[in-house]
């Protein structure tokens, strides 16, 4: 996957199309990215002994395809591989830029 945890991405598809957000968790099996604060999702909690109930926002997994990487002059790009001196490291596509 091309995505890893801490990118700055961007979602270009559905209702939060456009926004900015740091990628929080990646899984790699189903191909999904959990952005902070963007896809957010509803859950009805049932109170408990230890807290009350009520309705949480988190946010939900989105697949890796509806996001790009923003690069550092914060303009979303694809990601490439190329080998610089023996080691193989992203680059910005758009910029030409190594990626850390």
């Amino acid at each position: 996957m091309r995505i890893k945890t801490g990118d700055k991405v961007q979602i270009i598809t559905g209702k939060d199309k456009g926004k900015q957000g740091t990628v929080l968790k990646t899984l790699p099996k189903k191909d999904q990215v959990v952005v902070e604060g963007l896809n957010l999702a509803k859950k009805h909690v049932k109170p408990s002994q230890t807290g009350t109930g009520g309705i949480e926002e988190f946010p939900a997994p989105i697949h890796v395809s509806n996001v790009k990487l923003v690069d550092s002059k914060g303009e979303a790009t694809r990601v490439g591989y190329r080998f610089e001196d023996g080691k193989k490291v992203r680059y910005s596509k758009k910029s030409n830029e190594t990626i850390n």
